[in-house]
């Protein structure tokens, strides 16, 4: 199968197309035929080796033989291994890989269930949205999985007040759908030409962040939300209510797979929309990530692995 190797640190340049093995079938395994992928800041992260802790994890001075990025996919089921039950060939699917990674190839193969110190438990595959694209569909398990995990470390509940900081990227048009769902009052930030946008996902005060010192604002509030981690959480605790709480997307949050089985009913409900950006092809994906890493973009970028 075609796939998209990081080969080495750096600049895009080291993501090199090559042919490799299509992944085994083992038992519990679903193997998945990728139709769309993601050009996901961690993905970036990591083709950069930032932070260096990357370099422990993906390979030390080099990435580890054959790593093949991408945190989310979408696609079609091709094969099931021995003792699935949730899932069949031909089923459209979303899913999380992981850090398996793998999403920039033609083929996956991922757990149905996996286990949880003594306990089994879904693994991070789920049903795709029927009103979703393939390449919708596949800008949304990282990212959402994130936020929403996030928010519920908060307690977010119906009248809290948040700011979301980097409201027009990917995490932010995220949190701002998932903080209205919850019931609370959003308060974005980004820049003028992205207020109209904002608004429409249910923002209802802005900020230009080019514009005003945001520590220097009056308003306090319930939560602060870093999505794009670029406060400084000291200066933060100004904004934040008796009580109020500072969040980024630092650390690894325990996500389950009944939570995106929920964030799919919530797209199907329409309570939540991936906004994309842009969408390339996956021969494209050094060009993908030069856009990311440029740090302009608006909601997501999607990749187009294969066509059917």
């Amino acid at each position: 199968m075609k796939a998209v190797l990081c080969e080495r640190y750096g600049a895009p340049e080291g993501l090199v197309m090559r042919e490799v093995d299509v992944p085994s079938l083992r038992d519990n395994d679903v193997l998945i035929r990728i139709r769309a992928a993601s050009a996901h800041i961690g993905d970036t992260r990591i083709r950069r080796a930032d932070p260096f802790l990357v370099r422990l994890v993906f390979g030390l001075p080099r990435p580890r033989k054959n790593l093949i990025l991408g945190l989310e996919v979408s696609g079609v089921v091709s094969a099931v291994g021995e003792g699935v039950t949730g899932f069949k060939v031909g089923d459209e699917v979303f899913a999380l890989t992981g850090f398996g990674l793998g999403g920039y190839a033609e083929y996956i193969s991922l757990p149905e269930k996996v286990k949880d110190g003594t306990q089994e438990r879904k693994g991070l595959i789920a049903m795709k949205p029927g009103n979703l694209t393939f390449e919708e569909a596949a800008t949304v398990p990282a990212a959402c999985l994130t936020v929403l995990k996030n928010f519920q470390k908060a307690g977010i509940t119906k009248g809290r007040t948040i700011l979301i900081y980097g409201a027009s990227g990917s995490l932010g048009t995220y949190a701002i759908q998932l903080a209205r769902y919850y019931g609370a009052e959003v308060t974005a930030v980004c820049s003028s030409r992205n207020f109209d946008l904002v608004r429409r996902l249910g923002a209802g005060t802005v900020i230009d962040y080019t514009t005003t010192d945001i520590y220097e604002t009056e308003a306090r509030y319930d939560i602060v939300y870093d999505a794009v981690m670029k406060l400084n959480k000291r200066k933060c605790s100004r904004l934040l209510a008796s009580g109020g709480i500072y969040l980024n997307n630092s650390g690894n949050p325990a996500i389950v797979g009944g939570d995106l089985d929920f964030i799919r009913e919530l797209i199907e409900g329409e309570r939540l929309k991936p906004v994309i950006d842009r969408t390339y092809a996956l021969a494209d994906v050094r060009e993908a990530h030069r856009y990311v890493d440029a740090g302009h973009k608006i909601g997501n970028v999607a990749l187009t692995v294969s066509e059917e």
